[in-house]
């Protein structure tokens, strides 16, 4: 089933590269064991190396292990490395394993991996827990895309105190009284300022909202363990990272993963394109967050030339993403909530950060295709 043309940067590049016959809905997994099993089953079908990384304790909920697994394809000894990560929030790991899986089930990008050189790690689940439990955070309610930070005592994050107490309710669904109190905190400041308060990142109530943690986490650690292996001798490393629950529907916005550095935000936009937007500049959907992933590259990876983006796909409206995330904080403060309550939060939480429908996938699946093919095309120019 063919899928159309995929753009690439100008420079050429072989046909083969160009045109994707793969039906991505076939990839994407209805639950983290599926997904999981799929991403095996593609790394094995290649005859690529996985290693994987069982966490010491946390079980999903038939109590089966979780696991991060890494599947490497292409020139081992290449001094580029693409990294490609999903499920850094959990429940959007629906949307990064599909996309990962497709890849590696598509021969005309295997075969461009092939050809440009370059060594491409599929890192798969970076947060199996909440992939696994649709959760957007990890065991203890981390959002791991806050955690990779210098724990030093810092000082409260005061505008998320501010919001606490209405952003995460006492009832769920939330009292009128608690509805008026949001509703006018955002009539007197804005969306964009709540969106701020709640998302920057917080280590003060663990029962929150993105909750940064006081420790680095299991996957934060895993996650430097393999930067240190897999890039930490090579001269370049692009990373893309797979988001869901911003932006319009289907869209990929490519925000920039890195330092407030101009050298390699025009270094990201060279190889992703020029519409790579930025927290800095404040041409992203995102606020501006702190404790984000790509703060590991310069601890495990010193000297390697960086780029990266998070590829963020549009799913629900803001107002009802934000309703799955306090719906889902709710029900984690409340683990006796009774049944028919859980298994709506759930669906509410799956649907806010996965659109399960054939033309949604092919949407996605095709904007990562083009990042990908970007990328390598990228470092294959830089040579050796």
């Amino acid at each position: 089933m063919r899928h159309g043309a995929d753009t690439v940067p100008s420079g050429g590049a072989p046909a083969a590269w160009v045109w994707s016959d793969v039906d991505p809905a076939a990839h994407f997994g209805a639950d983290y064991a599926e997904a999981r099993a799929k991403f095996l089953a593609a790394a094995s079908h290649l005859a690529s190396p996985v290693e994987t990384h069982v966490h010491p304790s946390a079980r999903g909920p038939e109590g089966d292990a979780l696991a991060i697994d890494v599947a490497l394809l292409g020139d081992a000894a290449s001094p580029s490395l693409l990294l490609v990560t999903s499920g850094t929030h959990g429940a959007e790991g629906f949307c990064g394993s599909g996309c990962q899986v497709a890849l590696m089930s598509d021969p005309s990008f295997v075969d461009a991996v092939r050809r440009s050189g370059v060594a491409v790690a599929f890192l798969h689940a970076l947060n199996p827990y909440g992939f696994a439990h649709v959760a957007r955070t990890n065991e203890d309610n981390v959002d791991l895309n806050r955690n990779v930070r210098d724990f030093a005592p810092m000082p409260p994050n005061t505008a998320y105190l501010e919001v606490h107490d209405f952003i995460v309710p006492a009832t769920w669904p939330p009292s009128a009284q608690n509805e008026r109190r949001m509703a006018d905190y955002v009539a007197a400041r804005g969306v964009a300022a709540l969106q701020q308060a709640v998302s920057a990142g917080q280590s003060d109530r663990a029962d929150g909202l993105f909750f940064a943690g006081t420790k680095p986490a299991w996957s934060s650690d895993v996650l430097r363990d393999a930067l240190r292996r897999h890039a930490g001798s090579r001269r370049r490393l692009n990373w893309i990272d797979i988001h869901t629950g911003l932006g319009p529907l289907g869209h990929a916005e490519k925000i920039y993963a890195g330092p407030d550095d101009p050298a390699t935000l025009a270094r990201t936009r060279a190889c992703f394109g020029a519409d790579v937007t930025s927290i800095y500049d404040g041409s992203s959907t995102s606020a501006q967050v702190s404790g984000m992933l790509f703060n590991a590259v310069p601890e495990t990876c010193a000297g390697v030339e960086y780029a990266g983006v998070a590829l963020e796909y549009g799913t629900l409206p803001f107002a009802q993403v934000l309703a799955a995330l306090r719906a889902r904080q709710w029900l984690a403060n409340h683990p006796q909530a009774d049944a028919a309550s859980r298994e709506c939060i759930l669906r509410m939480t799956r649907d806010a950060f996965y659109v399960d429908s054939p033309a949604w996938k092919a949407m996605v699946f095709a904007q990562a295709r083009v990042a990908a093919l970007q990328a390598l095309v990228a470092m294959q120019g830089a040579g050796r």
